[in-house]
């Protein structure tokens, strides 16, 4: 079984979701926006799947292709903590830069 992780880890198929977040596309028309083959194609889709993170839809003769977006969800949670720290380390680069702009300051005055 292939896991979100597993599938979001290889960037044509994240290009894949970032095509389906905009609306259902057929498979004719991601391969044209990929430059991929249409079995390379097949292939991510069917990955996606696997992983949940796209469903298909039968209209006659066409398949339509739709972002899944919740499994997501487990990806953001994940993401959350990675997220405070690197606000935590842009408010210390924040803090750092105004200490510097203050003695910049402080040492132009007393010229």
């Amino acid at each position: 079984m292939t896991t979100i992780y597993d599938a979001i880890a290889e960037p044509r198929r994240r290009r894949i979701l970032d095509l389906l977040r905009e609306r259902p596309r057929l498979v004719g028309e991601l391969v044209e926006l990929l430059g991929l083959s249409q079995p390379g194609v097949s292939k991510h889709l069917r990955v996606l799947r696997e992983a949940g993170l796209v469903r298909v839809r039968q209209d006659a003769q066409r398949r339509w292709y739709e972002l899944r977006p919740e499994p997501l969800v487990e990806v953001d949670g994940w993401l959350e903590s990675y997220r405070q720290l690197l606000n935590e380390r842009m408010d210390r680069l924040d803090d750092y830069l105004r200490e510097l702009q203050e003695k910049e300051k402080h040492d132009g005055t007393e010229e």
